[in-house]
């Protein structure tokens, strides 16, 4: 080995195909003074032993960006390395037993189709004509994606590392990395073999991510939320029937999965490979009796058959000649899982140029996406897609070793469920609960959680049916429809009340908070007394966040902003406050209510002395119940209404009084309704950094003229003046059963214009509504489109960018 170097930009921390392609990435942007150092040899961890699949199959648009990168990387990978690759792409054929799947296997196709793949529904008797072997009679269709199938995981490791290496990139093995040290805005990362300096770090050590992650938290880091699946797939014997059919037909058999007994079944050489996603799964290293070991590289657990073997029989009662074969082979081997079983690929929270590319559980499918993603996080200071799919700072403080156990093993053993927009995964709930909880249960509250806290999402009533099972439907009818109508119409007629636990608060004080406000955000500020919307842009003029933005003083604000964006938002205002500006948040502390409705002020008036004629976007202290508050006049309904903010020991009292005066609860499927029919945008729905302030029809929140300088003037003034590709506007759609989810593909005769970005029934306006981003040509109000829901096209609207309900805001400003 070469000597290891003193200095570098960036040093990766692990030799799998994740930590390769960042390497390779980087070194492609033209950062080829970057270091990867490996315990062992390239591929000991999870690689070496992985199945080496490559689907583009998600309903999660970041990530069937980030796997279709994939497939198109290791399709051109050998030739541009020179490093020669066995990839197959097969094609795959993915089962339906039920309508529901095939509704899911629609909307994919929908979404695939957005992003230029050609995928295809296929019918039992064209499943046959593609796949002989299979048993179809109680097949409802299938999925069938031309681009999937397998690659050899230590050949494209390889052909990553060769890459990099060509381009300048070094790789250091059996050089471990020990530790790390602060080193000015940089690191020093510790080996036995020396100390590089470098500018950043990336975290990429597949299941040893959570050790090398304990070297970050003296440093502002936190534990790495994960825990370590024992995965098994079954090899078997060759053979004859399947030797024969490929030297017919010159092909392999096209990968099949059947998603809803829970396996993938794949051709191998002349036999086939087995990999069951068992409910009855085991987790490893995760008690005091079983460590983790310090090497565990190029090793594999002993075989455990009797735990996967119904899955298996099931899989060679569906290709009846695989159970001709004996079985040659069983692989049991470790695979990372975060808690919603997608990786961790970012930056690091809390720690400064510290990033992440860890916890992949399908490393193989994900890993060339993943390369490219980092490599721009890191150079560019943004990816070229919305990627809070994996971004680390998407779990906060609740991701305790219990939970990490507990939704790790959910998640593995429904590892093809199906993810219905009505149902709440039940493991390692109740970690953050509202000081109202135990009252809001009490009313029926059906809950659901948001970055841990856990908030009604409806309230059902005796007789009600709560059960897991009812939820499983993509449609809109079920138990919860009549009370999500009820609860709106409360709003609409009388007063409601939410319990909103969880708001990330952030109060920002100090002489330079003015100024600094001003430069970091796109727009104007309010004055004192008052409150705005303020958005961020990063570089690109893309939204990177919205901040209800409180003004307390002439430097003294608050900035609220949604649960889920607690350390995103809070990170990036820490980063970016000059010394003398002080920032303390208040999340835990305090808790809100949201009141709402044309008689919510009659409802606060009998328990309040606050001035309640004050204007829309005022706030006040003041007290509610006896208690003190502080309420703020916005409503996110777009009724009449009020933030009600207090300190948690006080909230009790308070809601109490406010349901005795007369609110009805009401949970967040009713805002979600009420919010959507005003065009109010949800963050990382329709507010991410897929789009631009400008397409997102948020030009009134951009100053061009003020004196500071704000992220992405230059961009948003080039977009100004050329033009902007997309733009917003609402549809309202003659929707069938189901209202449109998110990324829905939007067609103007046979061409795809724009996606949905969120989508509900609107029960004041009487009509399925979605907000959309579209091609500008097509965004004028009355343009007829088509939105393609679970694969019905719908015929849809477009509306005037404006509130559908109450244009005027008439009715949030009386």
């Amino acid at each position: 080995m070469a000597d290891l170097p003193k200095n570098a930009k960036v040093v990766v921390i692990g030799g799998g195909v994740v930590g390769c392609s960042v390497l390779y990435h980087l070194a492609r942007k033209g950062w080829s003074d970057c270091v990867l150092l490996e315990k062992n040899e390239l591929t000991a961890g999870s690689t070496w032993h992985a199945a080496g699949n490559v689907p583009t199959f998600s309903t999660s648009w970041g990530i069937m960006n980030m796997q279709r990168y994939s497939t198109e990387l290791y399709a051109r990978l050998g030739n541009e390395v020179d490093y020669p690759m066995n990839y197959h792409q097969t094609g795959s054929i993915r089962l339906a037993h039920s309508r529901e799947r095939m509704q899911e296997f629609e909307r994919a196709k929908g979404m695939g189709k957005h992003q230029g793949m050609d995928l295809e529904i296929l019918t039992p008797d064209e499943i046959k004509a593609r796949y002989p072997f299979i048993e179809t009679h109680d097949i409802v269709g299938a999925l069938y994606d031309p681009n999937d199938g397998d690659i050899d995981p230590a050949q494209v490791t390889q052909a990553l590392a060769k890459g990099a290496r060509d381009m300048g990139a070094t790789i250091a093995r059996f050089c471990p990395a020990t530790g790390v040290t602060p080193d000015g805005d940089g690191w020093i990362v510790h080996t036995d073999k020396g100390d590089i300096a470098c500018d950043y770090v990336v975290n990429a050590a597949g299941y040893y991510a959570q050790k090398v992650g304990e070297w970050f938290k003296p440093y502002g880091g936190r534990t790495v939320p994960m825990m370590v699946m024992s995965h098994q797939y079954v090899l078997t014997d060759e053979i004859p029937e399947i030797e024969a059919y490929s030297k017919e037909t010159g092909r392999k058999l096209p990968l099949l999965r059947d998603v809803d007994v829970s396996y993938y079944f794949r051709q191998e050489k002349h036999g086939f490979n087995i990999g069951p996603y068992e409910p009855n799964c085991r987790a490893h290293w995760v008690e005091p009796s079983d460590p983790m070991p310090d090497d565990f590289s190029f090793q594999l657990w002993s075989d455990d058959l009797e735990r996967i073997e119904d899955i298996v029989a099931d899989s060679m009662e569906r290709v009846p000649v695989a159970g001709t074969a004996g079985i040659s082979r069983i692989i049991n081997g470790p695979i990372p899982y975060a808690p919603d079983g997608l990786p961790l690929l970012g930056p690091m929270p809390g720690v400064k140029n510290a990033f992440e590319a860890c916890v992949f559980t399908f490393g193989i499918a994900q890993g060339g996406g993943a390369g490219k993603v980092l490599a721009e996080w890191i150079v560019d200071g943004a990816p070229e897609w919305d990627m809070w799919a994996v971004d680390p700072r998407r779990y906060t403080d609740y991701t305790d070793h219990d939970y990490c156990v507990a939704k790790g093993m959910e998640v593995y053993g429904n590892e093809y469920a199906m993810h219905f927009p009505w149902h709440e995964w039940p493991a390692g709930r109740d970690k953050k609960l509202s000081p109202n909880h135990g009252r809001v249960l009490e009313l029926g509250g059906v809950m659901g959680a948001y970055n841990g806290w856990e908030r009604a999402n409806w309230f059902a009533q005796p007789g009600d049916d709560t059960s897991e099972e009812s939820t499983h439907t993509w449609n809109r009818k079920g138990p919860w429809e009549r009370r999500i109508r009820e609860e709106c119409e409360a709003v609409r007629d009388a007063c409601g009340v939410l319990d909103l636990p969880g708001f990330s608060r952030f109060r920002v004080h100090g002489a330079e908070a003015d100024d600094w406000l001003r430069g970091f955000v796109t727009g104007g500020l309010p004055n004192v007394g008052r409150m705005n919307l303020v958005y961020v842009a990063n570089a690109q003029g893309r939204i990177v966040t919205e901040f209800s933005c409180i003004r307390l003083a002439e430097n003294d604000f608050v900035l609220i902003t949604a649960a889920t964006a607690q350390w995103h938002d809070g990170e990036l205002i820490r980063g970016s406050v000059p010394q003398g500006v002080t920032v303390t948040e208040t999340t835990r502390e305090r808790s809100a209510l949201l009141v709402a409705g044309p008689k919510s002020r009659e409802v606060l008036a009998g328990i309040s002395d606050a001035d309640l004629e004050a204007g829309w976007l005022s706030h006040q202290h003041c007290t509610v119940a006896g208690r003190p508050a502080f309420l703020i006049r916005v409503s996110f309904t777009g009724e009449l209404g009020w933030e009600v903010h207090a300190d948690n020991a006080e909230m009790p009292a308070i809601y109490d009084a406010i349901l005795e005066a007369g609110a009805k609860p009401f949970g967040m499927y009713a805002l979600n309704s009420l919010r959507i029919e005003k065009g109010y945008r949800a963050w990382k729905g329709d507010l991410s950094t897929d789009y631009s302030m400008l397409e997102a029809g948020l030009e009134r929140f951009v100053k061009f003229d003020k004196e500071q300088d704000f992220t992405g003037k230059a961009a948003l003034m080039a977009e100004k003046q050329e033009g902007r590709k997309k733009a917003f506007a609402p549809l309202i759609i003659d929707a069938g059963a189901a209202d449109a989810p998110y990324m829905s593909t939007i067609w103007s005769g046979d061409e795809i214009v724009g996606e949905t970005t969120s989508g509900a029934w609107g029960y004041r306006v009487k009509a399925s509504v979605a907000l959309a981003m579209l091609r500008t040509d097509v965004a004028t109000a009355g343009t007829e489109l088509e939105v393609e829901i679970y694969g019905e096209r719908r015929r849809a609207v477009v509306q005037p960018d404006q509130p559908l309900w109450d244009p005027e805001n008439a009715r949030l400003t009386a």
